[in-house]
């Protein structure tokens, strides 16, 4: 009689996911994974040809728990950018292992950043058309200026280094917009 599986592909993605967001990606290796599982290292190789399959998973996974974020993040303003900007400085500092992951990595699975923010429902492509409807005159050039900004604090968030509240970040971020603007 066969042996019963008791270890699933989901079991062992949700161990991977929850080993790269303890410990970051270059620790997700297969003994570790299996060791994260509960099982050897034979299971994971009968789900995935290699650990690039498994990474390749994670970084979809990854950017989906993003979106998720995002998607669930109280809007506070109607200011182009501004609750992006703070949802992302904030998932910096919550999730800094998912955010290097997703955002600092050199090739981020081949994605861009701008598809990786952009989602499936445009989130980018959102606010440039509401910088658009609220007067700017180039509001993809806005974007990369409030984004440059914004990366640059969600990377001090990342490494401690970034102390400011919600409020004062909220009008940091709104006072950007407009000096750009």
């Amino acid at each position: 009689m066969a042996r019963k599986e008791t270890i699933t592909k989901d079991a062992i993605i949700q161990a991977a996911f929850a080993l790269l967001q303890e410990e970051g990606i270059e620790q997700v290796t297969a003994r570790k994974l299996a060791a994260k599982a509960n099982c050897s290292t034979q299971p994971i190789f009968r789900f995935y040809k290699s650990m690039d399959e498994v990474t390749a998973e994670l970084a979809e996974k990854s950017c989906e728990f993003f979106q998720d974020y995002y998607d669930r993040f109280q809007r506070q303003t109607v200011t182009p950018f501004v609750n992006l900007g703070q949802a992302y400085i904030k998932f910096a500092g919550e999730h800094r292992e998912l955010f290097k992951f997703i955002f600092l990595s050199p090739d981020r699975c081949g994605r861009s950043m701008y598809d990786i923010l952009n989602g499936s429902k445009g989130n980018v492509s959102r606010e440039i058309q509401s910088a658009t409807a609220q007067g700017s005159r180039n509001a993809g050039d806005l974007f990369t200026k409030m984004w440059i900004f914004i990366h640059g604090a969600a990377c001090m968030s990342l490494t401690g280094d970034y102390d400011l509240s919600d409020n004062e970040t909220m009008q940091l971020l709104r006072d950007s917009y407009h000096s750009f603007k």
